[in-house]
């Protein structure tokens, strides 16, 4: 076991303000495979880097697994770079190196931690001052790397990931888990895009719903956008 784990703070409890998320929620919201997110929570986050600390990252809720909004974020940037080629192992062995070094279980929810990293599609690298170090156990070095912007969050003043925009601050749809349990909402209105999804499915024009609720109408085009990408 490692021994900074008595220093970290797991969320593998259900608590207020941290976010309830459930692999379906999660696919949904990051526009992920099911299979892929179940496979992460189990195979790796509960299995590999959970025996690692001696706990888990997820707990369950009436028979599902769930997890928090550090480890929903953490799953966005671990498929990133699954889709730039990079193998599980070397995304968990950043991810072990980057815990020992912030001393948090959610480094790839940590602001410099996402201002610095990157990956050539082989290796994840962090920028130390000016150098790049491989996070790959062998502490080599390379400056020939491609940039990963994570450009959608908001950073709390612990520097984790406080909020994200699922579809980008230039629109209205946030997950903060601070508001209904994490779920997605408005930026000023505590409405479900799914609300007015709903309507328009069933034949309510864009307008009139806009005119309904006294919300702008870039609130319901952004529903519609947000629940037909997921």
């Amino acid at each position: 076991m490692i021994e900074l784990n008595k220093n970290m703070n797991f969320e593998n409890a259900p608590k207020l303000g941290i976010g309830i998320y459930t692999a379906s929620e999660i696919a949904q919201i990051l526009r992920l495979s099911y299979g892929k997110v179940y496979t992460w929570m189990h195979k790796y986050w509960d299995g590999k880097l959970g025996a690692e600390y001696e706990t888990k990252y997820s707990w369950q809720m009436e028979g599902t697994r769930a997890v928090s909004f550090h480890t929903l974020i953490e799953f966005y940037v671990m498929m990133r770079f699954s889709e730039s080629g990079v193998k599980p192992k070397q995304v968990l062995q950043a991810h072990s190196d980057l815990s020992k070094l912030f001393k948090t279980p959610f480094p790839f929810a940590k602001k410099e931690v996402l201002d610095s990293i990157s990956t050539d599609g082989k290796n994840i690298y962090f920028d130390i001052e000016g150098v790049s170090m491989t996070l790959n156990g062998t502490k080599q070095f390379n400056l020939d790397i491609i940039k990963l912007f994570f450009i959608n969050l908001d950073f709390g003043a612990d520097d984790l990931a406080s909020r994200y925009w699922p579809l980008g601050k230039h629109k209205t749809i946030v997950v903060d888990p601070q508001r209904k349990f994490g779920s997605p909402v408005f930026e000023d209105q505590n409405i479900y895009p799914e609300t007015f999804y709903g309507m328009y499915k069933a034949g309510e024009a864009i307008d009139f719903i806009a005119h309904l609720y006294e919300v702008p109408k870039q609130m319901v085009e952004d529903a519609i956008e947000y629940c037909e990408a997921a």
